[in-house]
């Protein structure tokens, strides 16, 4: 396909219908100079391909259902997620599907959020290193990526409409970084733009976002597509760097792109960038074509892999897990039987097949079942209660199957609590009346409120896991399998703790990310806020040791690439699975940080009594935060200590650093900055003390008009003072406006 002649020979009508779908799923073909079309399809942990013809339309062919990325994440396994990727793209191919609409990157800002179970975390350097493996392993077998939501898709409510008020430090340094690393390392085929507006402006339409961060700044090729439904203003999108419209819109934007280039509002050549796009985009779809089958069973078995390594052992008191086969043991809740393993929405997957709890163990005898609650009411069942209770007394432990029904989560709305549904709170608490042996586990796609956990003594997060969660969970139950999953987000004790609580989802038709930077643990760590269970917690049946934490250098340059090494010992007596957590915490800062940030994590596989040396390389930028003043990140001179930790909370081994920068932050002084400001570089601080000579103020508290405490609240009092005020206060007619800009403008000769 030649595109420069390709785009000469096309009509301005042409030009213009190419920039949206033919229909929901399809790009529109140019038959007369051989343009064909090409198929996008939902994600992104299973492939949701509508079947063509069928009698109701939303009826999607067999596919496999993959654990969401909620769960995913949880296993902070890289290799293993790229594994499902490329299950995926074989999945694509053989189904002539071009682009598979995923992953989602998206901070969980909230855990009230519908969609969370769609996102990897509440941490952006764990979510794009899982979004990286996700789409290297599709794209390896041809197949285009969309990544989404781009930008800050943080809610469902008013989620079409709803305006998100983000600082810049806020906005680059949480909500975008994923994005950025994912679309630097992984280079998706395409991003989706999100619905909500930005600081006043949709994302359909934001140049800043699409054109500015993306293309200018990010280096990013593809092509932008919008969210089903998102476009507000079709030229102002075109303008902006809006690609493709999805999905059609009947021809009924198509005139107005020919209307604008004909009145002169849109130049033709702003036009054909996008064309460019959706022509490279078809090409590299037709090129990458090849003959592929996919074999279902293996990706199923695929899916209980995923499954086991992303579950989380939240709790396991007395070593309650691993159950003991030949124990009496009673199985009760309806998720043992009807296991909720995806969420609701446009990446709903039509299973081929699912395995639950109850099949994985049939013909163990010693397994008794009674259902507790039923999930098509919402409601208690005093007849499955009383059945459940008597199993419970009549067992050695008990297993619960617990979480939230379908309805409670799912694309579209938000949640309005953290509870589990009030009948399951109460079964729990009669089961534990009646049985001092009980685990608990749960099948959720966003953290829920455990207000059980000091009354049973294990909990096993299975989160959305997939089609084939039920014999994963019997095999992680009877010790078949070592838990290895860690959490990818915080479970905070009540939803009240949440940073977001006062600003989600908004007043009207807009929403403040007033807490900034502190989402998650960064939050609860900066108020010492306790929590239910931290971020990159997850138990073993078998134990860790780290020992031997050597770093390369003290002193780091921001050349340099630091070497942090450990070594890690499986002391228990059976194998497993280690995540070795990074996290750099800053002594002292200019600016607000959060107490430190996950920027590196190593899983490694241990056999009993085995050893291993993990190696971490970090680069200046594991040191840096989002600087407002220079619009880029920014890596500060001074101490900081590297931690290795197997969770936020259970640091193992430390050891400090010292981080050179090259050259300090540009300094811009006005006659609003603060005496303290001046006061705070050395030399700065001399020219403030010669100047306060002059109308009488000696800054060294050698003052004999005033008594110690006098002389130092005289200090602070000053050193808060903007400089424009210093002039009203001074007792010599020597210090005017014009001196004091006189002596502003020579500070910002040596610091600016």
């Amino acid at each position: 396909m030649d595109i420069d002649a390709i785009l000469k020979e096309l009509t301005l009508e042409e030009k213009a219908s190419l920039c949206s779908g033919e229909d929901f799923w399809h790009t529109k073909a140019i038959e007369r100079l051989g343009i064909p079309s090409i198929m996008v399809s939902d994600g992104p942990h299973g492939l949701r391909k509508n079947v063509e013809n069928a009698e109701n339309p939303n009826t999607a062919i067999k596919a496999v259902c993959f654990p969401s990325a909620c769960a995913l994440a949880c296993s902070f396994d890289r290799e293993l997620v790229g594994e499902m990727g490329k299950a995926l793209g074989e999945q694509c191919q053989a189904e002539e599907v071009s682009v598979i609409l995923g992953p989602g990157c998206n901070i969980k800002r909230s855990p009230l959020c519908g969609r969370n179970f769609e996102y990897f975390s509440e941490d952006p350097y764990l979510a794009s290193q899982m979004a990286i493996a996700h789409i290297k392993g599709v794209q390896s077998k041809g197949v285009g990526t969309s990544l989404k939501h781009f930008a800050a898709n943080n809610q469902e409510s008013r989620r079409m409409s709803i305006e998100e008020i983000i600082d810049e430090r806020t906005l680059h340094e949480i909500y975008l970084a994923a994005f950025e690393q994912t679309i630097k390392q992984a280079k998706p085929w395409t991003v989706m733009c999100s619905y909500n507006k930005i600081n006043g402006v949709y994302s359909s339409q934001n140049k800043h976002l699409l054109t500015d961060i993306l293309r200018s700044d990010w280096g990013f090729e593809g092509l932008v597509v919008s969210d089903w439904g998102a476009v507000d203003d079709r030229v102002k999108g075109i303008k902006a760097g809006l690609d493709l419209e999805m999905p059609s819109s009947m021809g009924k934007n198509d005139k107005y792109i020919v209307k604008a280039v004909n009145s002169g509002e849109l130049d033709e050549n702003e036009l054909d960038k996008c064309v460019r796009k959706i022509l490279e985009l078809i090409q590299k779809s037709v090129q990458s074509k090849t003959e592929m089958t996919w074999d279902k069973e293996r990706h199923h078995a695929l899916a209980e892999k995923l499954s086991l390594r992303s579950a989380v052992l939240l709790k396991n008191d007395d070593k309650l897990l691993p159950l003991d086969k030949s124990a009496k043991i009673a199985f009760i809740g309806a998720f043992a039987e009807q296991p909720r393993y995806q969420g609701g929405g446009s990446s709903h997957i039509n299973s081929f097949k699912t395995v639950s709890a109850l099949e994985a163990v049939e013909g163990n005898e010693n397994i008794t079942y009674a259902r507790g609650f039923n999930l098509e009411k919402d409601e208690s069942d005093l007849v499955l209660e009383e059945e459940a209770v008597k199993a419970a007394k009549n067992a050695d432990c008990v297993v619960i199957f617990a979480g939230l029904p379908e309805a409670f989560e799912s694309e579209g709305y938000d949640r309005t609590h953290m509870c589990l549904p009030s009948y399951q709170l109460e079964l729990i608490d009669k089961l534990c009346e009646v049985n001092e042996n009980i685990a608990v586990v749960l099948h959720n796609g966003s953290p829920v409120e455990l207000p059980f956990d000091d009354k049973v003594k294990a909990i096993l997060e299975m989160y959305l896991g997939g089609q084939a969660v039920g014999s994963a969970e019997v095999k992680l139950l009877f010790g078949e399998e070592n838990p290895s999953g860690k959490l990818a987000e915080t479970f905070p004790e009540k939803l009240e703790d949440n940073p977001s609580y006062l600003n989600f989802p908004g007043d009207d038709n807009t929403v403040r990310y007033a807490e900034g930077i502190f989402v998650g643990y960064r939050y609860y760590e900066k108020k010492k806020i306790a929590v239910c269970y931290a971020f990159g917690h997850g138990l073993s049946y078998t134990d860790f040791e780290y020992s031997d934490m050597k770093v390369s250098d003290y002193e780091i340059s921001e050349t340099d690439t630091v070497t942090v090494q450990v070594t890690v010992t499986n002391t228990g007596s059976r194998d497993g699975a280690e995540v070795v957590q990074l996290y750099i915490a800053p002594k002292q800062a200019s600016v607000m940080r959060p107490i430190k940030e996950l920027k590196g994590f190593e899983r490694v596989y241990l056999k009993a009594g085995e050893s291993r040396r993990i190696v971490f390389r970090l680069d200046k930028s594991a040191f840096a935060y989002y600087s407002e003043k220079i619009h880029d990140f920014y890596s500060e001179s001074g101490e900081y200590t590297i931690s290795l930790s197997s969770s936020s909370a259970d640091e193992r081994l430390s050891a400090d650093v010292h981080f050179n920068a090259s050259k300090p932050l540009p300094i811009r002084f006005t006659l609003d900055s603060l005496g303290g400001d001046v006061q705070a570089i050395p030399e700065g601080k001399a020219m403030l003390e010669e100047l306060l000579k002059s109308i009488g103020v000696n800054m060294t508290g050698n003052d004999e008009r005033l008594d110690g405490d006098e002389i130092e609240i005289a200090l602070k009092m000053l050193l808060d003072m903007p400089l424009h005020t210093m002039v009203s206060f001074s007792k010599t007619k020597e210090i005017t406006r014009e001196k004091m800009q006189q002596f502003v403008d020579k500070l910002n000769e040596k610091f600016g």
